[in-house]
């Protein structure tokens, strides 16, 4: 394939800037090595080396294009990476960025669970893991605050992000209503020109400014970029059928019952419904595979949102762990190994493939999105709505990591867990709170605190402590 070449518009320099496809795939090569932290922090990190170092791409196009990411189901910072990657490489230059952002964090997470099944009441494993638990209570709590000063710049956000706190935790509203209800009601406050939901989300890039115009890409569309018809009706029925096809042979050949094909099946609905970041969606299939498909305990759950922590590439892997599980205990007459495998690349394969099919099918069009005023109403709304939901996530990750019973109160449309107080994991609460001083006090970033809270797990667990 041809590099992409554009003249660089430095009045005192005319030569032709290029990069090859393969310079290029080293270097998301390295972005996706780098990529830990949440979405926050892979955006700062493909900012520094696209933008800031590379100037392969302008800070104007490159906000555009996170803002188009983040109006899109699926995880902002791998459809990104593959926006960014197509734009400067056609369809193959956005498969191999959008793909090596997931490589890493998916070897990583398949070893990791894997070990999980079959070291996992060694002493030290357990000690481990349950380190990890307490820490990414206090890094989810991190998250409702960073996305929260973010996005909630009035009272309608907060009333917003209240409700939809209340309808998750308290009435059992599904995760996409609360999304579809929040859409509409900043889409049509926004048609109104309701001062409350004008403006959207961003996420701060820091540094001085980079000019399209002095960059690889300049201010222009290259031509493939730009609409056509026939090229949107090929690239869509192919990712359509990488897709759905699969989950239509599972179907067909096992049935609706089987574990393949229920993994299948809510994995591709849960693909379609992921709006808000890896955080907000963790509430909902925690809830669904722990509640609905009992594919895993919620203690379990967290050591899967720990092993995504501390792996490279996006947060929402953590859904390759719960398929990995799932599969594992369902296998039927196959070996739980081999069906657990399978399991967590069926996962993947389901939750990823779509990612590609958003950013080919609609990135062509993204122009047309430019200061559209309803959709950035809507967004405003839906990522208010996501604190409410990551608020959520936080609570039940705390009833069911500090407490060994938690009962279920209900009264009419009221659904609501509380927790046994005398059950209280003290051990637990210590880490817990050792944890969210470290993130809150000292700042202490990501990785560190999950070390460090992974030690203080292992050292209590040989300590018979816990």
């Amino acid at each position: 394939m041809a590099a992409v070449t554009t003249p660089h518009a430095d009045s005192q320099a005319e030569e032709v800037h290029s990069v090859s496809l393969g310079e290029a795939t080293r270097t998301w090569a390295r972005i996706a090595a780098l990529s830990f932290g949440g979405p926050a922090g892979q955006i700062a990190v493909m900012h520094r080396i696209l933008v800031e170092e590379k100037c392969w791409i302008g800070d104007d196009r490159f906000l555009h294009a996170l803002n188009y990411c983040m109006l899109l189901p699926g995880p902002e910072a791998q459809q990104l990476a593959t926006y960014i990657g197509w734009l400067m490489h056609k369809t193959k230059g956005g498969l191999i960025a959008g793909a090596l952002f997931i490589l890493p964090g998916f070897v990583a997470i398949l070893g990791l669970s894997f070990l999980y099944v079959l070291l996992g009441k060694a002493p030290i494993v357990e000690g481990l893991f349950f380190g990890l638990k307490t820490a990414v209570l206090a890094i989810v709590l991190q998250a409702v605050i960073r996305v929260g000063s973010r996005s909630l710049r009035n009272r309608t956000r907060w009333a917003i992000a209240a409700a939809s706190f209340l309808a998750i935790f308290a009435f059992d509203v599904p995760f996409p209503a609360i999304v579809a209800a929040a859409a509409l009601i900043g889409f049509l406050g926004a048609r109104a020109g309701v001062a409350a939901f004008s403006g959207g989300s961003s996420h701060g890039t820091g540094g001085a400014h980079v000019a399209d115009r002095d960059t690889l890409l300049g201010e222009e569309l290259p031509d493939h970029a730009k609409p056509d018809w026939g090229w949107t009706t090929r690239i869509t029925s192919v990712f359509l059928l990488l897709w759905l096809g699969p989950v239509l042979v599972l179907l067909f050949l096992l049935g609706p019952d089987d574990v393949f094909s229920r993994i299948a099946i809510f994995f591709s609905q849960m693909a379609v419904v992921t709006f808000g970041g890896a955080y907000a969606v963790l509430a909902y299939v925690a809830q669904q595979a722990v509640e609905s498909y009992g594919w895993l305990t919620a203690g379990e759950m967290l050591d899967g949102l720990g092993m995504a922590e501390t792996t490279p590439g996006p947060l929402i892997m953590v859904t390759q762990f719960v398929g990995f599980l799932g599969a594992y205990r369902e296998a039927g007459g196959m070996a739980p190994l081999v069906a657990a495998t399978l399991g967590a690349v069926l996962t993947t394969w389901v939750t990823f493939t779509p990612c590609f099919l958003w950013i080919f099918l609609g990135a062509p069009f993204i122009e047309r999105l430019r200061g559209n005023r309803a959709l950035t109403g809507a967004l405003s709304a839906i990522t208010a709505a996501v604190v409410g939901v990551i608020a959520n996530l936080a609570a039940w990750f705390a009833l069911h990591a500090l407490f060994g019973d938690v009962r279920e109160v209900r009264v009419a449309l009221l659904s609501l867990e509380v927790p046994v107080w005398s059950s209280v994991n003290i051990a637990a609460l210590i880490l817990t709170i050792a944890a969210i001083v470290a993130v809150f006090r000292s700042r202490l970033a990501v990785l560190p605190v999950l070390a460090a809270a992974g030690a203080g797990g292992i050292a209590l667990k040989l300590s018979g402590l816990t």
